[in-house]
């Protein structure tokens, strides 16, 4: 018999966001090992107990780790993603109906709140070493992003050169998303 499914998504249904998302998922592996509770504490300085909006360092924290982990380069990408991501949603403990963090609130915590701190490098750091105590990632040394290795085109003569690159160039691409789309929405730089 044939019979179209077009109104399909108007039925609702009653669903377990944990069903949804598959057991060998990475995001589930990195919420069994990595501990981010320690973000509260490190942030706590930065935020008012009795004043201003209500916010949630945490979830914000742990966008910047999607973001990072998953190499989406723009927080208005990064919003559009968890949106839609149900392993996201997951990770971040969001209903599917949860509304998510806007684009330009992980902005301007993340330009103005923690504005000349290491912040993100010592949370970092720490979800690194958590990785490392879980044999999540290899290595004697920790480096906290990547290395580089030089090219030299001569075979027979050659030198070896490290160069360390940091969260701090997430964190420049990401300002510089952030000009781009005011550039590109008559807003100011």
């Amino acid at each position: 018999m044939f019979k179209p499914k077009r109104e399909s998504q108007y039925e609702a249904e009653f669903v377990f966001i944990e069903d949804l998302v598959p057991e060998d998922h990475l995001l589930r592996k990195v919420d069994k090992y990595i501990d981010f509770s320690f973000i509260e504490e490190k942030v706590r300085p930065f935020y008012s107990e009795n004043n201003g909006r209500p916010s949630d360092p945490l979830m914000l924290f742990k966008m910047m780790f999607i973001g990072y982990f998953y190499g989406i380069r723009s927080e208005r990408q990064l919003e559009r993603e968890v949106q839609m991501n149900v392993a996201y949603r997951w990770f971040l403990g969001l209903k599917l109906n949860d509304p998510v963090p806007d684009h330009s609130t992980i902005s301007w915590n993340r330009r103005t709140r923690f504005k000349g701190t290491t912040i993100f490098q010592d949370i970092f750091d720490e979800i690194v070493h958590q990785a490392m105590n879980h044999k999540m990632v290899g290595g004697r040394v920790l480096f906290t992003d990547s290395t580089h290795l030089k090219a030299n085109a001569n075979k027979h003569k050659f030198t070896r050169e490290e160069v360390e690159v940091e969260t701090r160039e997430y964190i420049e691409e990401l300002n510089r998303a952030v000009e781009e789309d005011r550039s590109n929405h008559g807003k100011k730089l």
